[in-house]
């Protein structure tokens, strides 16, 4: 029986590593390396700094993250590397919610596999819960967002350009890298997709080579490693711990509270959600068979809200780029409007 368990997380661990590390997780790092090597803290500070105005970042930021189709894990080196530049916290949690919980292709495939009322459901609720996760982490925050205010201006900043035009060519090939994998190949053998980032990612070290000075690509490579060997371990604990869970969590108990459309429902499929792992679009067909057993509608839209947004990797790694305190707000949080909006939807709506 613990052998079974074992193999269970090796078996998630190899999966993840085959299907998730080269073709999200390496561009995702080097999109992280290069806002922080390549962006003037200017520009971090203007639009999603302490200084701007909620009414401004946060519409940004929640408007942004549906654009970037990508998981939970591979969303947390932008938001940190935003953060790290001078982002606020507010901004930097909204990308961190909306981006895995809410993208665009997501909820696409949401609507072709379980239906476009769970999508719009789907897309409207991170949206909205966005705005609420935003609020509560600047309220919570506002004293020390200050005093990092401070820390930044006293830092200063003389960069004239908000970003060079050869950086700005850099950061978007990168970001078709993560991005054309998913948008590019939606069927097919995983093995397309590698192609596809391969040619992607050639283009863009082509592109570096030959227009981007050999010191600032030095620069961006350090500033990549460091977001590796900061989130990467506690990842593959994290995917290897959802393996032994998957295989100690009996399917009766899932069947067994997770019907209807009660609060009770909807935590439990919220709490699903919070120590699995979903790649962007895998929750679709997970819910769409959960349904067939007898799920309720609510508890899925909870089950799609928290499953690919607040992942068990995913929170142990927010706990190490941005704090205990700070992350464990951003849980408890998010485990309540999941909870609720599975509730509403299910009862309201449906």
């Amino acid at each position: 029986m613990l052998l079974e368990i074992l193999i269970g997380g090796l078996i998630a661990l190899k999966e993840y590593v085959a299907l998730h590390v080269l073709t999200c997780l390496i561009p995702a790092f080097l999109l992280a390396g290069g806002i922080i090597a390549f962006t003037s803290r200017d520009t971090i500070l203007k639009y999603l700094g302490a200084k701007a105005k909620n009414i401004i970042s946060f519409p940004l930021a929640a408007i942004s993250s549906i654009f970037i189709a990508v998981c939970s894990c591979t969303v947390i080196p932008v938001s940190a590397g935003i953060y790290r530049k001078g982002g606020a916290i507010a901004p930097a949690f909204i990308i961190l919610w909306v981006a895995p919980a809410s993208n665009l292709l997501a909820v696409i495939y949401t609507g072709n596999i379980i239906g476009y009322d769970m999508a719009i459901a789907r897309i409207i609720t991170a949206f909205v819960t966005a705005f609420v996760m935003g609020t509560v982490m600047y309220l919570s925050f506002r004293k020390e967002e200050a005093e990092r205010m401070v820390e930044g201006e006293k830092k200063g900043n003389n960069d004239k350009k908000i970003i060079a035009g050869k950086d700005i060519i850099l950061l978007l090939l990168i970001l078709f890298s993560l991005l054309s994998p998913n948008y590019l190949i939606t069927k097919g053998p995983y093995l397309h997709k590698v192609y596809v980032f391969a040619i992607s990612i050639s283009i863009t070290f082509l592109y570096a080579y030959f227009a981007i000075k050999k010191d600032r690509i030095s620069n961006w490579l350090k500033e990549t490693w460091w977001f590796v060997k900061l989130i990467f371990p506690l990842l593959l604990m994290g995917v290897f711990i959802v393996g032994v869970i998957g295989k100690i969590l009996p399917q009766q108990w899932i069947e067994h509270w997770l019907g209807g459309n009660s609060l009770r429902s909807s935590f439990f499929a919220t709490l699903i959600g919070a120590v699995s792992y979903f790649a962007t679009m895998t929750e679709a067909p997970f819910v769409d068979t959960l349904m067939k057993l007898g799920m309720g509608k609510g508890p899925a839209l909870a089950l799609l809200l928290s499953g690919p947004g607040m992942s068990l990797p995913n929170m142990l790694a927010i706990i190490k780029v941005f704090g205990f305190k700070k992350a464990s707000v951003y849980i408890v949080t998010m485990v309540i409007l999941a909870t609720l909006s599975g509730w509403f939807w299910g009862n309201y709506i449906f």
